[in-house]
C-alpha cells in the first residue's frame, strides 16, 4: 500500500486531525512521547481517582441476556498488533454470547467513521470479522451497557469518566508507562492502574506486577500460537536468523538487536539475516539483510521456515512471536527477564542475558547446529496444547466471574 493510499484511507476513517498526528509520528518517531500529554486537559481536571466512583460503589446490576459490553478503543491502524489481538478477544466474547459494541475514541477529538473503519480492516487477515457495531465515542456508552472495557491507558480516562454505572474492566496487553520517558505520559499511564478497574492481562507477568505494585485486581490469559498458520514446512536448508525489527518501538530494543546481529555477521558472515516487522527503513544500517518489512501474517510462516533461530527482544511484556516461531521450528533467543519468563517457560525458548556476545553466540549455535527431525516434532508438540480459542475461553471465564462478583459494599 502506498503512502498516499494510507493517507487517503486515514482521512476517510479518522479525519484530518488524527491523520496529521499519525503522519507526524511516522516522520518524527518518538516526538509524541515528550511533546504532548495524551489526555485532554478537561479530563485531567475532572478525574479524582482517590474517590471511589459510582461504578465501584453502586455498579449496575446485570439483568437479562445477552450481557452488553462496550469496548473503548483508540482508532486501529492496519498493522497494529495490539488492536489485532484486541479484536481476537472481542470475537471470543461474541462467540460466548456477549453483545459487544466497539467505541472508537481519539484523545485529540477526531470522530471515527465506523463504516470506513470496518471497510479498512475487512481485507486484513489478522483482524477477525466482528458482529459488533463500530461507533465513535462521544462521552457516553449506551444506557443499557453492563460492562465497559478500557483497552489502552488513554482510553482508561474516557472509561473512568463515562457516566454509566456499568462495571469497569481493563484489557492490559503491556505495561504502558514504560512506553515513555519519565514525564507526564508515564505518570498518567501509571495512574490508570489505580482507577479501580479489574484487569484482564496478556500473560502472568502483567497481572502479578499490577497486583503487587498497585494493588490492582487482575486475572491473566495465556499466550498461544496459531498452529494452523505457523508450522514446520521444511526441516532442511533453513540457515537464516530472523529478527523482529521494530525501530519505531523502543521496547523492542531495535538498536541492541542490530548490535547483536552485527556481531553475528562478524563471526558468521555466511548466515542470512531476515528482518520483518516494520515498513520503516534504517538508512544507517550496514548489515546485509533481507528486509521483508511489515508482513501480512499469511506470509510470515514462509519467512520463519527459512530460519533456524530468531532474535526477539522485549523490554516490557513479552512479544507474541516466540511461541509462533517455535510452532514453525525456529528457536527464539530472548532476553532473560521476569517480564518474559513469567509469560512463558517453554523449554525451546533460549533465554540469554542481554549481552551482545552471549546472544550472538547463542544465535549462531542454533542457526548452524545439526537438528534431528524429532526436535521439530517436539517443538510443535510444545505449543500444540493451547490455542487462542483456549485463551479466549480463559478471558471469558475471568470476565464472567468478575462480573458476577458483588462489590464489597454490597456483600454480606
Amino acid at each position: 500500500m502506498s503512502n498516499v493510499t494510507r493517507v487517503v484511507r486515514s482521512l476517510a476513517t479518522v479525519g484530518p486531525k488524527r491523520t496529521v498526528y499519525l503522519v507526524r509520528r511516522r516522520l518524527f518517531p518518538g516526538s509524541h512521547n515528550t511533546a504532548e500529554v495524551l489526555v485532554p486537559p478537561q479530563m485531567l481536571r475532572d478525574i479524582d481517582w482517590t474517590v471511589a466512583p459510582t461504578f465501584a460503589t453502586a455498579p449496575r446490576k446485570v439483568q437479562g441476556s445477552p450481557v452488553k459490553v462496550a469496548w473503548i478503543s483508540s482508532p486501529p491502524s492496519p498493522a497494529s498488533g495490539g488492536h489485532q489481538n484486541l479484536f481476537r478477544f472481542i470475537k471470543a466474547m461474541e462467540t460466548a454470547g456477549y453483545d459487544c459494541t466497539v467505541y472508537f475514541w481519539d484523545w485529540q477529538g477526531s470522530r471515527v467513521d465506523g463504516d470506513a473503519m470496518r471497510a479498512m480492516l475487512a481485507p486484513i487477515s489478522a483482524y477477525p470479522d466482528l458482529d459488533a457495531e463500530f461507533l465513535p465515542y462521544e462521552g457516553a456508552v449506551s444506557r443499557d451497557t453492563d460492562a465497559i472495557v478500557a483497552t489502552a491507558w488513554e482510553t482508561a480516562y474516557a472509561s473512568f469518566l463515562d457516566p454509566s454505572a456499568a462495571r469497569r474492566f481493563y484489557f492490559v496487553q503491556d505495561f504502558e508507562p514504560w512506553f515513555y520517558p519519565a514525564g507526564p505520559n508515564a505518570v498518567l499511564a501509571e495512574n490508570t492502574y489505580r482507577f479501580g478497574f479489574h484487569g484482564l492481562t496478556a500473560g502472568g507477568w502483567l497481572s502479578h506486577h499490577l497486583n503487587q505494585s498497585y494493588g490492582m485486581s487482575a486475572d491473566h490469559f495465556d499466550f498461544s500460537a496459531d498452529t494452523t498458520m505457523y508450522r514446520v514446512t521444511r526441516q532442511q536448508d533453513r540457515p537464516g536468523i530472523f529478527f523482529y525489527a521494530r525501530p519505531e518501538t523502543p521496547r523492542r530494543a531495535y538498536e541492541l538487536g542490530v548490535a547483536i546481529l552485527e556481531r553475528v555477521h562478524e563471526l558468521a558472515p555466511e548466515i542470512p539475516l531476515h528482518f520483518a516487522g516494520s515498513t520503516r527503513k534504517d538508512d544507517g544500517l550496514v548489515l546485509p539483510v533481507v528486509d521483508h518489512g511489515a508482513v501480512d501474517l499469511t506470509h510470515l510462516n514462509d519467512i520463519y521456515n527459512e530460519c533456524s533461530a530468531a532474535l526477539v527482544l522485549s523490554l516490557s511484556n513479552m512479544s507474541l512471536l516466540p511461541l509462533e516461531l517455535i510452532a514453525a521450528g525456529v528457536v527464539p533467543v530472548v532476553n532473560d527477564a521476569a517480564n518474559n519468563r513469567m509469560v512463558s517457560e517453554n523449554s525451546f525458548i533460549d533465554y540469554q542475558p542481554l549481552v551482545v556476545e552471549r546472544m550472538a553466540t547463542a544465535l549462531i549455535h542454533h542457526a548452524t547446529r545439526e537438528r534431528p527431525a524429532v526436535e521439530f516434532d517436539q517443538m510443535t508438540a510444545s505449543v500444540a496444547g493451547r490455542t487462542w480459542e483456549d485463551s479466549g475461553r480463559q478471558f471469558v471465564d475471568h470476565f464472567a466471574r468478575e462480573l458476577a462478583r458483588q462489590p464489597e459494599s454490597d456483600a454480606g
